[in-house]
């Protein structure tokens, strides 16, 4: 069974939690600060992290990006924060996916599953190469991007998104087909992820966003790369 890092600081929700995760098998570590998730995140490589936002010595968001710079391990975030920007922030910083307290065992459980069966039989991992166009060069080893010579630093799924659409450039991608590459099959957060992700690739990829030339809208099709690639 998979093993789970758990970081929150609310003992009243760590203890019952991580006492009914394991009653569904899990074997589960767990951490009251974000410091010490940390930590046991980079010791324990776990299958997944479920993550709390609002945690002392170190915030939520900062362990989510630290786990970024050196994992893909599935991060789950939870939080009584419900606003959009919350829910948009943790998503742009890696996460995987967003669960607002309050919620029950079971629910929490039916997106751990998800998660998983992601990572299991998720797309295969996109060969090493380089894809060159024009203006742009992503390298798909060193996950950087450079436009007219000048490197743009990208998040986690923003990357994953450029890339898949890059490989296919010219090609419409259906939006079903860009959440099962890049979410996974089983994806069951909020679908306004995709348009948050584009609209901020387009912020730092675009001359002009609103007048996009890189990613483009297919109206109820998909997304479509165009950049020509060098002759």
């Amino acid at each position: 069974m998979a093993t789970l890092v758990v970081i929150e600081d609310d003992p009243l929700i760590l203890l019952p939690l991580a006492e009914a995760l394991r009653e569904y098998g899990y074997t589960v570590f767990t951490a009251a600060d974000g410091k010490t998730g940390l930590d046991m995140v980079l010791a324990r490589q776990p299958d997944m992290v479920i993550l709390d936002i609002l945690l002392p010595e170190m915030d939520g968001w900062e362990v989510c990006k630290a786990i970024r710079r050196t994992s893909v391990v599935p991060i789950l975030m939870l939080s009584s924060l419900n606003e959009e920007v919350d829910r948009i922030l943790g998503l742009e910083l890696g996460a995987d996916d967003y669960l607002t307290k309050p919620f029950s065992t079971r629910e929490l459980v039916a997106h751990i599953k998800a998660l998983l069966r992601r990572v299991e039989f998720g797309a295969p991992k996109m060969q090493p190469h380089c894809l060159k166009f024009e203006r742009l060069c992503i390298d798909l080893d060193r996950r950087s991007v450079t436009k007219d010579g000048r490197e743009i630093t990208l998040r986690y799924k923003a990357f994953e998104l450029l890339a898949l659409l890059a490989e296919r450039a010219g090609e419409v991608v259906s939006r079903a087909d860009i959440f099962d590459k890049v979410w996974g099959t089983d994806w069951i957060g909020d679908t306004r992820t995709l348009e948050v992700h584009i609209r901020w690739l387009r912020e730092q990829l675009e001359d002009n966003p609103g007048q996009p030339q890189f990613i483009q809208t297919a109206r109820s099709a998909g997304y479509r790369f165009v950049s020509s690639p060098p002759s």
